[in-house]
C-alpha cells in the first residue's frame, strides 16, 4: 500500500474512489450513524454515534453523557478516524455488495461553550426530529438543563475520502468461458 508525505494511505482500488465532495455529502446527509475509531494507551475503542454535519465548519457533531469511555479516549488522544456508510445491500447472483462510504480523519474535541453546545444540539434535533424544525418544539427540547447535562463532541475533519461499489460504477463482468 502506498502512502503520501503525510503518512496517509492511498486507495488501492482507484476504480472505486469517490472523490467528489457532492457525492460524499450525499452519503453524509443520507446516513443516520457514523462509526468512530479512537485509541488510548495502545488500546482501540470503536463506537457508533448519531451525528449532524456542519458543511460550513466541515465538522461532525455528536452528543452523549458527560462522563464515560468515549470522552476519556478523546481527551487522551483527540486524533480519531470515522466512517459513514450507505448500505446498498448484497447483489444476489453477482457475489458483490453495493455501498458508498465516506471515511474521515479528524480532531475530536469536547465542546465547552454553552452557545455552541446548544446550537449543535439544535442541529442534531433538526436532523433526527424534522417536525421540530427550528421552531418552538426544538427550542423546548434544547433547554439549559439539557445543555448542562449533555456532552457535545465536535469532530473537525482534516481529510475526507469516499469509496463506492454501485451497480452503475461496477466494471462489466468478464465473459464466461462458455461464451
Amino acid at each position: 500500500m502506498k502512502t503520501d508525505a503525510n503518512g496517509r494511505h492511498h486507495m488501492r482500488r482507484q476504480d472505486r474512489a469517490m472523490p467528489d465532495r457532492a457525492e460524499q455529502l450525499d452519503v453524509i446527509r443520507g446516513s443516520r450513524f457514523l462509526t468512530l475509531a479512537m485509541s488510548r494507551d495502545n488500546q482501540p475503542y470503536l463506537v457508533s454515534l448519531c451525528y449532524a454535519f456542519d458543511e460550513r465548519e466541515n465538522c461532525f457533531y455528536a452528543h452523549g453523557a458527560t462522563a464515560g469511555k468515549k470522552l476519556e479516549y478523546v481527551r487522551a488522544n483527540p486524533r480519531v478516524w470515522g466512517q459513514v456508510l450507505d448500505d446498498g445491500g448484497y447483489a444476489p447472483g453477482k457475489a458483490t455488495y453495493y455501498y458508498r462510504t465516506v471515511m474521515f480523519d479528524a480532531l475530536a474535541e469536547v465542546v465547552d461553550d454553552p452557545e455552541t453546545k446548544a446550537r449543535a444540539l439544535r442541529t442534531l434535533i433538526e436532523r433526527y426530529e424534522p417536525a421540530a424544525g427550528a421552531g418552538p418544539m426544538a427550542a423546548r427540547m434544547v433547554v439549559q438543563a439539557m445543555v448542562d447535562r449533555t456532552a457535545v463532541l465536535r469532530l473537525r475533519v482534516l481529510a475526507m475520502t469516499g469509496k463506492q461499489n454501485r451497480p452503475e460504477a461496477s466494471p462489466a463482468a468478464p465473459p464466461s468461458p462458455e461464451a
